[in-house]
């Protein structure tokens, strides 16, 4: 027997703030058809005051716990993926674990901006093999409306708030690819890339900062490396993109999702995209898509999926998991 981190319930929680493409038009020389063309996105979600990180985290979970049937207290380990935690320090994982009146176990955040879900991912499973945990809660959770330059088009109008949970769970499997759960992850980074996705502040300047962003220089990576390393993932799990169901990527951008799709061979009538809603919601986006797609009846009990993201660092990876 092998032991299988299988996804037991899933939610997410968007602000109830709408902001449409044309709200832009007052403060900044751009329009809706320039925003849908170069990105795909049409509207996307802010939060309003009194939401937080850490708040709409605690959302996404209570709803995935619900779709379980458990309590806070039945999991061991929280995971928040996030590059806006509400301070510097504690971790909005730990903000979480209060907000949710769970008393046991342990919570810490992963800072991997775009990719932080997959890189979560990566941490859950390896700590269900590993014994250290039965069931992990891993969040993705984001508000970049708060580090946004207002003043920069190129920037503003793509990204968004909101927050995904998955909650896995320790389950026997055959050590098969017809198991249910995560059956296999790849992770990579490239600091030399820190330039192309950056926020200007941090403690070393004491600011928030903006994020900035050569927007080009990233799409130029994006398609090749999340290809490939979608196809590794794919690779280690013994599967091939024909036997894949839905692939459910990071939500950044409509272009590099399609190109994506082209290059490992798939339709996209096989991908779930929400980008035009949402925006980019950086770790948000892959857990956000995750809990639409089933809340739309696309994913299945069964269902063989592919996940991959890309972040500053730059960071990036894939996890394939049957649902």
């Amino acid at each position: 027997m092998t032991v299988r981190a299988v996804v037991r319930g899933v939610g997410h929680y968007l602000p109830k703030r709408i902001v449409e493409n044309a709200e832009f038009e007052a403060t900044l020389d751009t329009n809706d058809e320039w925003i849908r063309g170069r990105s795909g996105i049409e509207r996307r979600h802010f939060v309003s005051e009194g939401e937080t990180t850490s708040t709409m985290a605690a959302a996404a979970a209570r709803a995935a716990l619900e779709m379980a049937g458990m309590d806070a207290n039945e999991v061991d380990a929280i995971i928040v993926a996030t590059s806006t935690a509400d301070l510097t320090f504690p971790s909005a994982a730990t903000m979480v674990q209060a907000e949710l009146g769970m008393k046991q176990g342990f919570a810490f955040d992963v800072q991997a901006v775009c990719a932080g879900f997959v890189y979560g991912l990566a941490n859950a499973n390896a700590l269900i093999l590993s014994g250290q945990a039965r069931r992990v809660m891993v969040i993705g959770a984001e508000t970049f409306s708060r580090i946004m330059d207002w003043t920069d088009r190129s920037t503003c109008v793509l990204f968004g708030d909101g927050a995904g949970a998955l909650l896995l769970e320790a389950q026997d499997g055959e050590g098969t690819s017809a198991d249910r759960g995560i059956l296999a992850t790849d992770l990579n980074s490239d600091g030399s890339y820190r330039d192309l996705l950056f926020v200007d502040g941090g403690v070393s300047t004491g600011t928030t900062g903006y994020l900035r962003m050569q927007g080009n220089q990233v799409f130029r990576h994006a398609v090749e490396k999340l290809a490939s390393t979608a196809t590794t993932a794919m690779t280690r799990a013994g599967v091939e993109a024909s036997d894949i169901d839905w692939v459910v990527p990071h939500q950044a951008n409509i272009r590099i999702i399609q190109g994506t799709a082209k290059k490992l061979g798939l339709p996209m009538e096989k991908v779930v995209v929400t980008v035009q809603d949402h925006g980019n919601t950086s770790a948000a986006s892959i857990p956000l898509a995750l809990s639409v797609g089933y809340s739309r009846g696309q994913i299945k009990t069964g269902d063989l999926l592919v996940t991959e993201a890309i972040g500053g660092g730059l960071a990036w990876g894939a996890v394939v998991l049957r649902w």
